[in-house]
């Protein structure tokens, strides 16, 4: 299960941007928390308190609790814009969470035993992280707050697909259920590439010989008479 995140938040009664910026001046994010078949409620959060909780991985994948005076709603963050210059959020997009109701969410994927899988200790390869999260759904008791995939035994040139990925009981990978073509590598054990790089000879000039010392202007000189 995932970890447990609670946020405090205010009702937003002022809309538009002139109050945005005041709240945002006032060290608070402007947040809409909508879904569950309820109306969309403008809320505002505390800025420090959610940087705070941003640094967390688990944060983005996890079911938040939203409290608003002695009233709370679980739910996940959906969306949020930063801005593009400073440490700031703009705005939050948070949805409201049922217990009987499917939640989508995109989970983070820990690789494990990279150092020693097969194909790097024995044979030389590089991992290569090619996907980093996978977008599942599940019901909110059962969402996993990551997926670990174990590559010890990959060997080179191997690859682990998103149909092998194993996944905790009650939880579904949403690209496997629109087809195998949707079917992608996740990691794979790759050789490392050497990549050579030719001299340049510049125009008018020889190339030497190993020990052999050029002479400048050698070229234009005359043997002088005896």
């Amino acid at each position: 299960m995932s970890q447990k995140f609670s946020l405090q938040a205010e009702e937003r009664t002022d809309q538009g941007k002139g109050a945005s910026r005041r709240l945002r001046r006032a060290g608070k994010v402007p947040a809409i928390l909508y879904g569950g078949g309820r109306d969309p409620r403008p809320l505002s959060i505390d800025q420090t308190a959610l940087l705070h909780n941003l640094e967390n991985e688990s944060f983005y994948s996890s079911i938040l609790t939203i409290s608003v005076g002695k009233q709370s709603q679980p739910c996940l963050l959906k969306d949020l814009q930063r801005h593009p210059a400073r440490r700031q959020i703009i705005h939050v997009d948070l949805q409201r969470v049922l217990d009987d109701v499917e939640i989508r969410v995109r989970v983070p994927i820990h690789f494990v035993n990279e150092d020693i899988a097969y194909g790097v200790r024995q044979e030389g390869g590089v991992v290569a992280h090619l996907v980093n999260e996978i977008e599942v759904s599940c019901l909110p008791k059962n969402l996993p707050e990551y997926i670990e995939i174990d590559i010890a035994e990959l060997k080179l040139d191997e690859m682990v697909m998103l149909s092998q990925v194993v996944v905790p009981e009650g939880v579904e990978i949403v690209d496997l259920t629109h087809g195998d073509e949707q079917d992608q590598p996740v990691v794979a054990v790759q050789r490392i590439k050497v990549v050579e790089v030719e001299e340049e000879v510049v125009e008018g000039e020889e190339e030497v010989a190993p020990g052999e010392v050029p002479v400048a202007g050698a070229e234009d000189e005359e043997t002088p008479a005896e």
